[in-house]
């Protein structure tokens, strides 16, 4: 039924990076787009930019508003004001540039809000530019978190094909980690991902938590987090019906990981989880907002400020997390209309 096909949006990203060349690049797979609606907002001139650098024309039809989106099998351009060509410069971080990608991120939240959208995949965005224009938070993920009014535990996760990970802390000087290693952050990240994955289309996902300290501890004699807040978590887990494993030293869970034992990772901070996953393979990640009411994901990779307007960009990661966007667009489109039908 065509109605059951979600609506994905699109965005250009920064307009001084690579993200326009990447989603002209996006648009040029016509297989990918089988199945729901997409719809691309940016302003005109940066999406015509996009295709020259790319060196791809695109065709699209054109709608006003979001509710329209529905009435086409295929993609759809909506055109948006949100800066100037004379305003941005390739690899260089600007106030306007920001502006604008709050813009075309708020207005496609608002679409989140009133049900017209299903999903979000944005090219990937310039952090300092954001803040220049306005961002008062200290990522876009806290920014969707507090438009969206999301008041439970989020955080994001960084996936690479089949294999995904969260983590309980992120940009906090490392000599500060020990303080997010708590049982309710560790029980709510793994709920949280394990959920995610199922609405991404894993029927029972296998995660583990990693360990803090060296050798998950020595038994107490390189750290107590696992034995006094690791292993109750993982038991709090378990009692809640999710079968989590775990806490497995982190210098060989990856290992096991990466043959497949596993579905998803829980690492205790930043660097333990993201040095591993971007060696394993950097230029197919993605990652995805958890914890928001709707499915977020963007490439894992940045602006590429040193190759924008070259045309040299790989696709690869746009091409995955607008997938993950898609399918998980497609299963809560499905459990919306089964909530609504019963």
């Amino acid at each position: 039924m065509k109605d059951s096909q979600p609506v994905v949006a699109v965005i250009l990203g920064d307009p001084a990076g690579i993200g326009p060349e990447l989603v002209a690049k996006l648009f040029n797979e016509a297989q990918l787009f089988e199945g729901v609606h997409t719809v691309l907002l940016g302003d005109r001139w940066l999406w015509q930019e996009g295709q020259r650098v790319a060196g791809i024309h695109h065709q699209l039809p054109e709608i006003s508003e979001f509710s329209q989106a529905r009435q086409y099998a295929g993609p759809v351009f909506l055109p948006t004001n949100t800066v100037t060509e004379g305003d941005v410069n390739y690899a260089q971080e600007t106030a306007a540039g920001g502006a604008s990608v709050l813009a075309l991120l708020t207005q496609c939240m608002d679409a989140a809000l009133a049900n017209e959208i299903d999903a979000i995949c944005f090219a990937p965005l310039n952090k300092l530019s954001m803040k220049k224009g306005g961002l008062k938070y200290e990522d876009e993920l806290h920014f969707f978190a507090n438009y969206l009014g999301v008041k439970e535990y989020f955080c994001e996760f960084n996936t690479l094909g089949s294999l995904w990970t969260a983590r309980i802390s992120s940009h906090i000087p490392l000599k500060d980690a020990a303080g997010y290693v708590t049982e309710e952050r560790i029980v709510a990240a793994s709920r949280l991902i394990y959920d995610a994955l199922q609405l991404a289309g894993t029927p029972e996902p296998r995660v583990v938590v990693a360990a803090f300290n060296p050798h998950a501890g020595e038994g107490g004699t390189c750290g107590r987090e696992e034995i006094d807040v690791i292993i109750p978590a993982v038991e709090a887990c378990r009692a809640q019906g999710y079968p989590v494993t775990g806490p497995l030293p982190a210098d060989t869970l990856f290992i096991k990981a990466r043959d497949g034992e596993f579905d998803a990772v829980i690492t205790m901070y930043h660097d333990q989880g993201q040095i591993a996953i971007k060696l394993l393979g950097f230029m197919g990640g993605v990652t995805v907002q958890g914890g928001l009411p709707i499915p977020i994901t963007t490439p894992a990779h940045g602006t590429a400020f040193d190759i924008a307007g070259q045309g040299k960009a790989d696709v690869s990661s746009t091409q995955n997390a607008f997938l993950i966007a898609c399918q998980m667009g497609k299963n809560l489109r499905k459990k919306r209309l089964h909530a609504r039908n019963s």
